[in-house]
């Protein structure tokens, strides 16, 4: 049968066919994927500074050298910040029979005398039966050996997922070593007379996700500051390590405001107790920290580094929460950086068009 005599719909059927069993398939393998799209994402930050002391060292010295940095930094911070969290649980618990009293004489007392909601008393030595109870109503253990097995599952499950975690440094440091030779492939594959345009425009997108990064870190940076002073001043022994992590979170919006104020709630509780003063100092603290997040920082300092207006940066991190969830919120300002970029570059197309320049006409607007 020639090529001539395939009947055109067969031919579409077929298509639509593989691109159908494609998809299933790249579903079905998801969990394997992951980790490859997470380490190239790792290996494309990581190698502006790999590039960089590569010109001075062997390329797969300097991979070394970036993750024994990062490894350091990391076991740093741990060493700072796991023994002052620890003298603070140690002061939650010793705090604990405090917040009973608290609930069991006024929360409940407020609720009897104006809701005629009758709440139960709370002990400290009742806390195990209560969670015993609760495992029982939610998860129906039937036998010891049906726990066991849920237990086995999760541990499987955290296996697997540590599995994962060695995984991808392993996969990044690939990536990274054959980062050049990698690129240079993908540019041969491109045809010829579109190569050129294909390659401006991919580094245009690589310039504007760079330009957003290093945006985002300065928006962490500076709001982990502000959020630190201000529940240093306001006397919370754990303003400075709350503020980091708010900074931190701060990647994806609204996150960071979220952790940072439970965070800081729960600590002002256990240090000061029940006072409305601080609650409230709190409260204004974070309201000028998502203030200066969401009108000054983001739109200032990422709008302009990625191209886009301060409505458009909001209007981005909305629509990308309504689509995507959580991580909707988390690839919305990369995402639109890049749209930007091809859109730009559509538009200029679409400027040099014969139609736009009136030199042709739809048929649609004919006499």
């Amino acid at each position: 049968m020639t090529k001539q005599s395939i009947d055109p719909f067969f031919r579409r059927l077929f298509i639509v066919a593989v691109l159908i069993i494609a998809v299933v398939l790249l579903y079905l393998m998801m969990p394997v994927i992951l980790p490859f799209i997470f380490a190239f994402v790792l290996a494309y930050l990581f190698n502006p500074l790999v590039k960089r002391l590569s010109k001075y060292i062997k390329r797969w010295i300097a991979i070394i050298i970036v993750y024994a940095t990062i490894t350091l930094g990391m076991v740093l911070l741990l060493w700072w910040l796991i023994p002052t969290l620890l003298h603070q649980l140690q002061a939650a618990w010793e705090y604990l029979p405090k917040v009973l009293n608290w609930y069991n004489q006024v929360v409940r007392g407020w609720f009897v005398a104006n809701a005629n909601i009758r709440l139960p008393i709370l002990e400290t030595k009742g806390f195990s039966e209560t969670l015993v109870e609760y495992l029982q109503t939610h998860y129906k253990f039937s036998d010891a050996s049906s726990m066991m097995s849920q237990v086995l599952a999760s541990s499987m499950s955290f296996i697997n997922n540590a599995g994962l975690i060695v995984l991808v440094p392993i996969l990044t440091f690939y990536f990274l070593f054959n980062w050049d030779k990698r690129i240079q492939m993908w540019k041969t594959a491109i045809p010829g007379p579109y190569c050129e345009k294909v390659i401006g425009i991919a580094q245009e997108c690589d310039q504007a996700l760079m330009a957003f990064i290093k945006g985002q870190l300065l928006v962490m940076v500076l709001l982990g500051a502000i959020y630190a002073v201000q529940l240093q001043l306001i006397g919370l022994e754990l303003g400075l390590i709350i503020g980091m992590v708010a900074g931190i979170a701060s990647f994806v919006p609204y996150l960071g405001f979220g952790i940072g104020f439970i965070a800081a709630i729960i600590a002002c509780l256990f240090q000061f107790g029940l006072d409305w003063t601080y609650l409230s100092l709190i409260v204004g603290a974070f309201l000028i920290g998502q203030a200066a997040e969401g009108y000054i920082l983001q739109p200032l300092l990422l709008g302009d580094k990625i191209g886009l207006s301060p409505l458009w940066v909001i209007f981005s991190v909305l629509a990308g929460a309504s689509l995507l969830g959580f991580v909707g919120m988390l690839i919305a300002l990369p995402v639109s950086a890049v749209l930007n970029v091809l859109f730009r570059h559509l538009y200029a197309y679409y400027l040099s068009t014969d139609f736009y320049k009136g030199r042709k006409q739809l048929v649609l607007f004919k006499k």
